[in-house]
């Protein structure tokens, strides 16, 4: 049996480098040259190309690059105090004082000036489990409607100016009074994500 084995084995083996070698010296027909087609020929396959995937790499890395100022321009901010109707590190912040100033910087983003405001009318509403680093998030305290706002750093973590007394700080969303005040989040950062075109007939 195992001489069998082996001589199956050396056969199987052997199959492909003799195809290959018919192949690289099967003499080529009378009217062939021998030369390979030319980028005129209309036979020839066009060569594929990676064009259509650089826009969205590009893309990709201008929102990571939004993100990450946003999130630095906030974060240097820490320390800063609470003032209501604050703009500024000199003047201090309310919640979405330091949001307009976090997202100053990014050319396409003209953010509302109140946090029910930016509820209400700026970016696209998200779930919790789509949340990325940049996005806004919103709870209603003490009233049913919107009245705070914070910005998304990723792990449950997110940076606000809290409240009077109180100076801008990182939070997370897994404390209970975070949890049970959470309303809602949006995403105001340009997406890279190809946007679905709906039309009617």
């Amino acid at each position: 049996m195992r001489p069998f084995f082996f001589t199956w084995l050396t056969f199987c083996l052997c199959l492909p480098l003799a195809a290959e070698a018919t192949n690289r010296y099967q003499p080529l027909p009378a009217h062939a040259t021998g030369r390979t087609a030319s980028t005129g020929d209309s036979s020839a396959k066009p060569a594929q190309s990676n064009a259509p995937a650089q826009p969205v790499l590009a893309a990709k890395t201008q929102e990571a690059k939004n993100s990450s100022a946003v999130l630095g321009r906030a974060v240097n901010t820490l320390g800063v105090r609470y003032r209501w109707g604050g703009t500024s590190p000199e003047k201090g912040f309310d919640c979405s004082g330091l949001v307009r100033y976090a997202f100053n910087d990014i050319d396409d983003v003209d953010l509302s000036r109140t946090s029910n405001e930016m509820a209400r009318e700026d970016g696209e509403k998200i779930s919790r489990s789509q949340l990325k680093p940049g996005d806004l998030l919103f709870f209603n305290i003490r009233s049913r409607r919107v009245n705070h706002v914070a910005i998304y750093l990723g792990n449950d973590r997110f940076i606000h100016a809290p409240r009077g007394g109180k100076t801008v700080t990182i939070d997370t969303l897994n404390k209970p009074y975070w949890k049970s005040h959470y309303a809602m989040a949006k995403r105001v950062l340009p997406s890279s994500e190809p946007q679905l075109r709906v039309t009617t007939r």
